[in-house]
């Protein structure tokens, strides 16, 4: 077979068609809990209210609201994915055997920001945010009518595997997954370049521009104790008690369970049973008040 360059751009497109579909058949789960912001910058500045305004009643003048706003940058980074194709391989037209590889870049690709986000969370515990405070702490600012110096939570301790109580529903998340550059597929395929004339090869690589950072940490409570109905019920309850400037509840509906491997059954036995299963000398089992509260996410980066 004579390998000239309209054959190695006809594989380019090949193997592009492939890593696209691949890319775009592939669900990531980053989606569920971090917010897509599309940078036009390589670093992006963000500001988040210290608190969220409220709507009121119209009587006389409008009550002009003074939330105050805190600013962080996020500098997006390069990732890149390469594989090298033997010309002996074209020569003998066994291309086939590439085919599982290019879709598995192309997977690989897609599911990047998983682990991206993934580590993001496991680190939220010793990560300094925008207010001062560890996104994931005790003594985030939260001034109210009665006590500027306020504080609140929303990190529950203890000595087991950490788990964590989201807020979802709203445009903002608790965390940011920024996409500068969306994900490509490219080439070193010419008949002059030095690494296919020395040494056979050809090279397609991805590369991509990202970047991943904090949110709003009222959206979301990490608790280390224990998965059980009661301390599910505490954080909830901590979560959804979070008050405004003003005095008012944030409104938040935590409604996303995300768990690590090793407490999936836990949290489904939690968020499926009807029943939950107690000391028979105590009266035994009792209705589950908990189930259908939150879907279950399992993430097998925070293992």
């Amino acid at each position: 077979m004579i390998i000239d360059q309209d054959q190695l751009n006809n594989m380019y497109i090949g193997f592009n068609a492939i890593f696209n579909g691949a890319l775009q058949a592939t669900q990531p789960w980053w989606e569920r809990v971090a917010m897509l912001v599309r940078a036009t910058n390589r670093i992006v500045d963000y500001k988040w209210l210290k608190n969220f305004p409220g709507i009121e009643q119209w009587i006389g003048d409008r009550q002009i609201q003074s939330l105050g706003a805190e600013s962080f940058q996020i500098e997006s980074l390069d990732y890149e994915g390469t594989v090298e194709v033997d010309r002996n391989d074209i020569d003998d037209d066994t291309l086939g055997i590439y085919t599982p590889l290019l879709a598995e870049l192309g997977r690989a690709s897609k599911k990047h920001p998983d682990k991206l986000v993934a580590a993001l969370i496991a680190a939220a515990l010793t990560t300094d945010i925008w207010d001062g405070s560890k996104f994931f702490a005790t003594d985030h600012p939260a001034p109210v009518p009665t006590n500027e110096a306020a504080v609140a939570s929303n990190y529950t301790a203890g000595a087991g595997a950490a788990w964590y109580l989201l807020d979802v529903s709203r445009a903002i998340k608790p965390f940011i997954f920024q996409l500068r550059q969306d994900w490509r597929l490219v080439r070193m395929d010419k008949e002059d370049d030095e690494h296919l004339f020395m040494r056979k090869k050809i090279r397609y690589g991805v590369d991509y521009r990202c970047a991943v950072g904090f949110g709003l940490w009222q959206l979301a409570h990490c608790v280390k104790a224990d998965l059980t109905p009661a301390n599910y019920a505490t954080a909830r309850a901590t979560m959804m008690s979070l008050k405004n400037v003003r005095g008012q509840a944030l409104d938040i509906t935590p409604g996303l369970l995300v768990v690590p491997p090793s407490l999936e059954g836990t949290a489904r036995e939690l968020l499926n049973s009807q029943y939950i299963i107690g000391d028979a000398a105590v009266g035994g089992s009792k209705n589950n008040v908990w189930q259908g509260t939150a879907e279950l996410l399992v993430i097998q980066d925070l293992a």
